[in-house]
């Protein structure tokens, strides 16, 4: 073996073989590319939310199943996870243990945009909300990673000066000028 340039061993300085990291960063880059996630610190705030509801899940599995403090607990941590929009029923604490980052990427703005068909892609979604066409009820919202609870889905529309907004209306013959100029 020929030895190493003085390039070569100051960058294998700074690795060590012997307590290398394993990460899951092929299922990692997938999830990011599929919810157009930017950031990859949204990312890994997801895991730790999902992990966080699995563990309070799981602790509250662990107590007796007549327990009072067990029943309303459940009944709670259930209820809010059906609100946020992270399980699919109100069923049991087995739906909690599946929740998982992907769960929460689907409650991203933009996702939410695609699923109810105001856009056609995830892509124009992201660049839609960056350029402050969208609002959530009174609030416009400018970050795609804003997540989006059930009660909120029916107030999702494009802000009244869009000019999206203006395109769809006169696409469906139902501009009105006075509300257009916004008087």
């Amino acid at each position: 073996m020929r030895k190493l340039t003085f390039s070569e061993n100051k960058l294998l300085k700074h690795t060590d073989f012997f307590n290398w990291q394993v990460s899951n960063s092929v299922h990692e880059s997938k999830i990011l590319a599929r919810f157009h996630i930017e950031k990859r610190h949204e990312y890994v705030l997801y895991n730790k939310l999902s992990r966080q509801a699995r563990l309070i899940g799981n602790l509250i599995m662990k107590l007796d199943q007549e327990d009072p403090v067990r029943l309303e607990r459940s009944a709670q941590l259930i209820e809010k996870m059906y609100s946020i929009g992270l399980i699919p029923l109100k069923g049991s604490l087995e739906q909690v243990d599946r929740i998982n980052a992907s769960c929460f990427c689907r409650r991203r703005l933009g996702v939410v945009m695609v699923r109810i068909k105001m856009v056609p892609t995830l892509k124009v979604a992201v660049s839609y909300i960056k350029h402050g066409h969208v609002r959530v009820g009174m609030d416009i919202i400018q970050d795609p990673a804003y997540l989006v609870t059930r009660s909120m889905e029916d107030y999702i529309t494009w802000t009244d000066s869009s000019a999206i907004k203006k395109r769809i209306a006169e696409y469906n013959d139902m501009r009105d000028d006075f509300e257009l100029m916004n008087c």
